[in-house]
């Protein structure tokens, strides 16, 4: 019987990549989609087919027309978006394609609920697992009038926004006035959020829900290096146990009715030694290559269960595995720490898994390089690369 054919879109991002290296070493057939041809997932060498498409973000109904005729004409087995923006459009468009393929994931109405920041935290918060303290002004003109009343510094967090797009932190009333009034009109009604103390360690939680909202697998890592250095996206990190949080992080997915693969990120607040859920990215997330190599496959998990309909529950997992993304997440933490000298470990340390580069696929490397072109003079696409 041949391997099922899956086609996985979304091939500018690193996590594409580690998904179709990954499904291919297990032998399924894999196409990769994207809107442009300069993207590294396409460039894998387990990539057996190109599949270009308008934007999903700019021309939705095109994109749809396009991918439903590449469906019924290949007949995939499973499709798999990498991106949250993807993702939610094909779910929200589920009936179109639901005859054709298996798509497992959740309603898109479900994804947007807790990709909301304002939403989760007060779902969280009533669910017995601890937030920063978080507020939820309507507008402007609300968190002006609570602005003397609130804890300093503060956060100002888009509700949908990923990756430390969109946060800035203000340490007095006056500049949460300006800055708030300049978030909302870029970003309505954005939350305040305590920001925590330095020296509290940044942890992840990975998961995969079967259709019933129960865990089937969890994996914990905690973030070593970061880009922006002020925080963001991991650029380096490590496999840890911590089951505590992991059940707390699957009782939450489970409350919420979740299906598919998630990840919560957390900081512990050194005040207390007490881990705080900051978001809940309702997607794949950027260092999914550390889970796989660490023993938690999750895209190979997610397809058997989307053919098989579950799969058994996955626990142990490698711990102490590092994984790091040295294009460009580690290039651009090098380049803006003032410490970069004293980095451990180094820069230069090639010993550790990377998220691209492969003796074994080495394409990608050139894939990744090439985004550069039309990024010149692809707006949307700059934007999406850049935040």
């Amino acid at each position: 019987m041949p391997m099922p054919c899956v086609l996985v879109l979304d091939g500018l991002w690193n996590k594409t990549v580690a998904a179709v290296r990954s499904l291919g070493k297990r032998g399924y057939r894999i196409a990769v989609g994207e809107r442009t041809r300069f993207a590294p997932g396409l460039y894998s060498r387990h990539c057996s087919r190109r599949f270009l498409y308008p934007s999903p973000a700019s021309s939705p109904a095109a994109f749809l027309d396009v991918l439903e005729e590449e469906i019924r004409i290949r007949r995939y087995d499973v499709l798999l978006a990498m991106e949250f923006g993807t993702q939610v459009l094909i779910a929200a468009n589920r009936h179109r394609f639901e005859k054709l393929t298996r798509f497992p994931f959740a309603p898109g109405d479900l994804a947007i609920r807790v990709q909301d920041k304002g939403e989760l935290a007060s779902f969280a918060a009533a669910h017995g697992v601890e937030c920063p303290a978080t507020f939820l002004p309507c507008g402007p003109a609300e968190a002006s009038g609570m602005a003397e009343r609130l804890p300093y510094p503060l956060l100002i967090k888009p509700r949908l926004s990923s990756g430390g797009r969109g946060i800035v932190r203000v340490e007095t009333p006056s500049q949460l006035r300006e800055a708030y009034a300049k978030v909302h009109a870029v970003h309505p009604r954005p939350i305040l959020q305590e920001f925590l103390p330095a020296g509290g360690a940044a942890l992840g939680v990975g998961l995969l829900m079967n259709f019933s909202s129960e865990p089937r697998a969890t994996f914990a890592y905690r973030r070593l290096r970061e880009y922006p250095v002020s925080g963001g996206p991991s650029t380096l990190r490590e496999s840890v146990k911590d089951e505590a949080l992991c059940r707390t992080t699957e009782r939450l997915l489970s409350a919420l009715g979740w299906v598919g693969v998630a990840m919560a990120e957390y900081m512990v607040d050194p005040r207390d030694g007490r881990p705080k859920l900051l978001e809940v990215n309702p997607r794949f997330w950027g260092s999914l290559h550390l889970a796989i190599v660490s023993g938690v496959d999750f895209p190979h998990l997610l397809c058997r269960m989307a053919l098989e309909g579950d799969v058994p529950p996955l626990r142990g997992y490698l711990v102490g595995v590092r994984s790091r993304s040295v294009l460009p997440g580690e290039l651009m933490h090098f380049m803006r720490n003032p410490e970069r000298f004293r980095l451990r470990p180094g820069f230069l340390d090639f010993s550790i898994p990377d998220d691209i580069l492969s003796a074994a696929d080495p394409w990608p490397v050139v894939g990744r390089v090439s985004t550069l072109i039309p990024a010149i003079y692809d707006r949307e696409l700059r934007k999406a690369m850049l935040g």
